[in-house]
């Protein structure tokens, strides 16, 4: 049928594509997704779709077959006649290296909107960008969307009095701000430094915390570095009770171990990236923001305005 539309899934995060399928009344549709002896990625529709409306539901994180599967899923769906292909990217890889920040590096968060954009794609579905210019970096429609509903109503619920929003960097201060603004929280800051690729050190808070409850909000959450030295130096200025949110959760390396023995009581962390529940540890909540993207999906499908959720 023609005004129909499908979900397909890569391998990179299926629970969360089932869950924004079923809050559709859809499921995910049948497809073989296999590799070959020597690692090579297999894709094939098991059904038609000519003239219909296509999701493609996949995170691009770690390691690289997961952006490799996005594109051989579009070139299928393309070659099988799709009318419109949206690719649905609930964490966009490589965003970090969003600039030439230093001599004869490469731009890679453009080399993979480039290349998404070559395999066919139509439109794509991004949340929380480490860099919102990324969006520019795509020569199709692109809706960036926002977690902060998800997370903002949760942390509402600890109903903490008089917190303090706090960005772990300068980076990160427009989505803390907002934030802070929604929950009716002070603001604050922490200067850091980083030395090297997945080191940073804490110079300075700029702001007040002693005696509060504090809310380290950030984007995305690699190694936790950033993360708990911020929240060192927090207790260390007088911070009553910390805890923290993040959109993607990368957590490389031992990240859940420098979590678990920092002072942050309680992370909150969404489902853009899957985590085994087992490796989480005893501090970290998962939010689900299949809500989020369900409803994206459905007013883009039936061409009505995705204005409301951009906030």
């Amino acid at each position: 049928m023609v005004n129909d539309f499908k979900i397909f899934a890569g391998s990179s995060n299926l629970p969360l594509a089932e869950k924004i399928a079923a809050q559709l009344e859809k499921s995910v549709s049948h497809c073989t997704l296999r590799r070959f002896s020597d690692g090579e990625i297999f894709f094939q529709i098991d059904e038609n779709i000519r003239g219909m409306d296509i999701f493609i539901i996949q995170s691009t994180n770690s390691p690289a077959e997961n952006l490799m599967e996005l594109l051989i899923m579009i070139d299928a769906c393309v070659r099988a006649s799709a009318r419109r292909i949206t690719a649905v990217i609930p964490y966009y890889g490589y965003s970090r290296q969003e600039r030439k920040d230093q001599p004869r590096v490469a731009i890679s968060a453009k080399l993979v909107a480039n290349l998404i954009t070559k395999a066919g794609v139509d439109r794509v579905l991004l949340m929380d960008l480490h860099a919102s210019q990324i969006q520019g970096f795509f020569d199709c429609p692109s809706d960036h969307l926002y977690s902060s509903a998800v997370f903002n109503e949760h942390i509402r619920k600890l109903r903490i009095v008089q917190g303090v929003a706090v960005s772990p960097d300068v980076g990160s201060v427009k989505l803390v701000r907002a934030f802070a603004k929604s929950l009716d929280f002070s603001l604050a800051i922490v200067d850091k430094r980083r030395p090297d690729i997945n080191q940073a050190e804490v110079m300075n808070i700029i702001g007040e915390v002693k005696g509060k409850d504090v809310v380290i909000r950030d984007d995305m959450v690699d190694t936790a570095g950033t993360l708990t030295e911020a929240a060192h130096a927090l207790k260390e200025h007088g911070a009553k009770r910390i805890v923290a949110a993040c959109t993607h959760a990368v957590l490389s390396g031992n990240a859940v171990e420098k979590i678990e023995k920092s002072p942050i009581e309680r992370f909150f962390i969404s489902d853009t990236i899957k985590h085994p529940l087992e490796k989480l540890g005893s501090k970290i909540e998962i939010l689900s923001v299949s809500g989020v993207f369900s409803e994206a999906i459905s007013r883009i499908h039936e061409e009505r305005s995705l204005s409301s959720l951009f906030i």
